[in-house]
């Protein structure tokens, strides 16, 4: 079939890319290998949030006395938090649905690779390869967790955000590798939880790339809430083989052990740009970005 604009990604990039261009009079189709709005729906901005806000709500409650309020026996069900996160997520994915649906713009499920003169051929969940060609092709595939060589996720005991997202049970202990947005996100959310969390930072502030003044000041934030610092320090390895975790972290004094129900790896993304026929086409891939 042929249309005026493929886009190859259902996410913020994608979806909203799609509606505009369909708005401006093109016949669109996007391609998605899983749920549309992509990472930021699904797994990453949107259904973090419903967790960060179940963490204020929880907290305002544990001090409820500051505001003149009374209330007894506070406490939280960490299923129910995880599964409203869960609701609001599904609620976004179909509203994108509604928005494909409203703007005519077609959803092809599956995983596209570019071809030279202007086609996409897409794999299906049961192996069917359908040709597709379009004037315009936009690429908005979006990012994964990266997982370092030393820190191999197993999905149980060293996980990821998207695990992190969906523990049916929550842990005592968590070591988060990694104070980016993702690790300190579900760092201040465990720790409201009653998790006792760890970070553990290589480089020498916590949210290494904002300004200096405001890294040192998350700091002093997080350690006034309980959790436990470890900049300029890295883990160097993670013995999964007991009933936890015990990961060997290297700091400026030597090394230290520390335990842990479980070990949320957050060292950063990962474009996702493999096998979707960059170099068929002469697109030049630079360190992992396009």
């Amino acid at each position: 079939m042929k249309y005026d604009v493929i886009i190859i990604g259902s996410g913020p990039g994608g979806y909203v890319t799609a509606i505009r261009a369909s708005q401006l009079g093109f016949k669109v189709a996007v391609i998605e290998k899983e749920n549309l709005g992509g990472i930021c729906l699904n797994w990453g901005c949107i259904p973090t949030k419903a967790l960060l806000k179940s963490a204020q709500v929880y907290d305002y409650l544990k001090h409820v006395d500051e505001y003149g309020l009374k209330a007894e026996a506070i406490d939280k069900d960490f299923a129910a938090v995880i599964k409203r996160s869960r609701n609001v997520a599904s609620g976004m994915s179909k509203g994108v649905q509604f928005l494909m649906k409203k703007n005519k713009i077609d959803v092809i499920d599956g995983f596209g690779k570019i071809k030279t003169g202007k086609k996409v051929d897409v794999t299906d969940a049961d192996g069917k390869v359908t040709e597709y060609s379009a004037d315009s092709i936009i690429i908005a595939t979006g990012a994964r967790s990266r997982e370092l060589p030393n820190l191999p996720q197993d999905g149980k005991k060293v996980i990821g955000y998207r695990q992190a997202m969906t523990l049916s049970k929550q842990p005592k202990k968590m070591i988060v590798v990694g104070s980016g947005a993702i690790g300190v996100e579900f760092a201040h959310f465990y720790n409201s939880m009653g998790t006792e969390v760890t970070v553990v930072e290589f480089l020498p502030n916590l949210v290494p790339l904002e300004d200096v003044e405001v890294s040192k000041q998350f700091e002093r934030s997080f350690k006034k809430a309980g959790i436990k610092v470890m900049t300029n320090s890295s883990v160097e390895s993670v013995d999964t083989s007991g009933n936890g975790v015990k990961a060997v972290v290297k700091t400026k004094k030597g090394e230290e052990i520390l335990e842990a129900d479980i070990v949320l790896s957050a060292v950063g993304i990962k474009s996702n740009i493999e096998n979707i026929g960059l170099g068929d086409v002469g697109i030049v891939v630079d360190r992992e970005k396009i």
